[in-house]
């Protein structure tokens, strides 16, 4: 079953579809000629079926960034936030050989958000497509969730993330996803919607911060 996106008078028209991986079922959306998932990335085994290691105290997340060491933690430890945010990981599960993405996926590489930023008019004004709408997570009054369509079916959400040394934040505010590039040894490259405004920025973090993942068709 095939999904179509059509882009007439600067308007992305998008068409939904569930495909299935392993036991696990994943929204995806079609935006432009790439088939993105809507929801992050969810999972607690690599490709291969290994567990990947939940970091849940502040020293556990660090250590395992210390030693380059794939993990995983949900937002604050509350499994209530991984059902609507996914799982935060270090840049080391991004990178690890033994595959996070589901078999025929791939995590996001910065040609795969340049696609997609340029198909929704570029980095300026492209998070106001892409982040979901409403202020059910973005936060109220004003810190309302400015610019905000959704209008590619992306349905971006204020993930929140986790710093190096094991603290949470920015929960409602930011949402920041791993870009399987390496920016140098000890850093690696993401992608970032704000509530403020309608622009995606791409910056560099530490690769031993926690970070949602979005994959896409290979």
């Amino acid at each position: 079953m095939k999904k179509v996106s059509l882009k007439l008078s600067s308007v992305v028209i998008t068409i939904m579809l569930l495909i299935s991986f392993g036991s696990s079922t994943a929204q995806s959306v079609i935006i432009g000629e790439q088939v993105w998932m809507t929801q992050n990335l969810n999972v607690d085994k690599f490709r291969n079926g290994d567990p990947i290691p939940n970091a849940k105290t502040d020293e556990e997340w660090l250590n395992a960034g210390n030693n380059k060491q794939a993990a995983w933690c949900y937002y604050e430890n509350k499994r209530s936030n991984g059902s609507i945010y996914g799982k935060l990981y270090n840049w080391y599960a991004v990178n690890d050989p033994r595959g996070l993405a589901p078999d025929g996926w791939h995590v996001a590489d910065n040609s795969d958000w340049a696609m997609l930023t340029n198909y929704l008019g570029g980095d300026s004004i492209a998070s106001g497509k892409m982040k979901s709408t409403g202020n059910q997570y973005w936060g109220e009054g004003i810190f309302e969730n400015k610019e905000a369509s959704n209008v590619s079916g992306f349905s971006g959400l204020p993930c929140g993330f986790r710093f190096d040394h094991g603290l949470f934040a920015a929960k409602e505010v930011y949402g920041y996803w791993w870009s399987s590039n390496e920016y140098n040894n000890l850093e690696a490259v993401a992608h970032q919607l704000s509530r403020f405004d309608g622009k995606k920025i791409m910056k560099k973090n530490k690769k031993k911060a926690g970070f949602s993942v979005r994959c896409l068709k290979d």
